[in-house]
């Protein structure tokens, strides 16, 4: 099934330059296990599912993003959306006049309850606004917002290297796996040390750290389609429900149910 079917392409939009609005709103749904084909666009882009979770790709990594985050994406940087479950989106495209004072990096942040109902409106507004008007006064609070963004930690860096793309392909297709780095290593035929060093040189995080980050993101993926916390510890490989949930905790700033409570909230609004 083509993304397209069910959002209008998000290039599309990203694609239009018009000084006098500054940020243009997109909204759409997008199914579950449907690929929005790459592409990427002078505009930065919010991308944000108030309902639903979705994950983003670049060649720098992957983010996964429920409701109460965001994920932003600096233009030109190609990049791919597919969604856990049904996801409604509301996208911002920022015109690239106004780039040089955010992030250049792709990162996901929290999403205050102000930010999100900004972004709701702008996203109903679409192209259309008239410069100078209540809509885009919003726009420009919502400007200030996302200068104060700080990221979160739903990140998974991607690597260069083909070995250490080989090491991480095998741990994403096996995240519940208890094998070491010097298996892991063995497999693609490099030394333990040489993995090792390569973990950190190009993602900032030991092997440790990096697999931490790929079962968190599992987690908030596989509780956010309604499997039971209990079971995805377990799946995991952690030993007990309550190691898991420490592991959420410590990470997140909230166990697992909070976490997904304040998250179906949001999509109730």
């Amino acid at each position: 099934m083509n993304a397209s079917a069910q959002i209008r392409q998000p290039s599309d939009i990203g694609q239009q330059i018009d000084p006098q609005r500054p940020i243009v709103g997109l909204r759409g749904r997008l199914a579950a296990n449907v690929d929005m084909e790459p592409h990427q666009h002078p505009r930065g882009q919010l991308a944000y599912a108030s309902e639903g979770i979705i994950r983003v790709y670049t060649a720098a990594g992957s983010w996964v993003i429920p409701p109460t985050q965001a994920v932003w994406i600096p233009g030109n940087i190609e990049h791919r959306t597919t969604a856990e479950v049904q996801a409604e989106l509301r996208h911002l495209f920022v015109d690239p006049a106004y780039l040089s004072s955010l992030s250049d990096q792709c990162s996901v942040v929290d999403v205050s309850p102000l930010l999100r109902e900004l972004i709701l409106k702008v996203a109903d507004f679409g192209t259309d606004y008239q410069p100078n008007s209540p809509a885009s006064r919003v726009c420009g609070v919502i400007l200030d917002e996302l200068q104060a963004l700080k990221p979160s930690l739903l990140h998974l860096p991607g690597a260069m290297d083909r070995r250490l793309q080989r090491v991480m392909k095998a741990m994403i297709e096996s995240p519940n796996a208890e094998m070491s780095l010097s298996d892991l290593a063995d497999k693609v035929g490099a030394s333990e040390r040489t993995v090792g060093r390569l973990f950190s040189k190009e993602t900032g995080m030991t092997f440790q750290q990096w697999r931490k980050q790929l079962v968190l993101q599992e987690a908030v993926g596989r509780i956010g389609k309604g499997e039971a916390v209990i079971d995805v510890g377990l799946a995991l490989g952690y030993r007990s429900p309550s190691a898991f949930v420490a592991m959420f905790r410590k990470s997140l700033g909230k166990p697992p149910g909070q976490y997904f409570n304040e998250t179906r909230l949001r999509g109730d609004l």
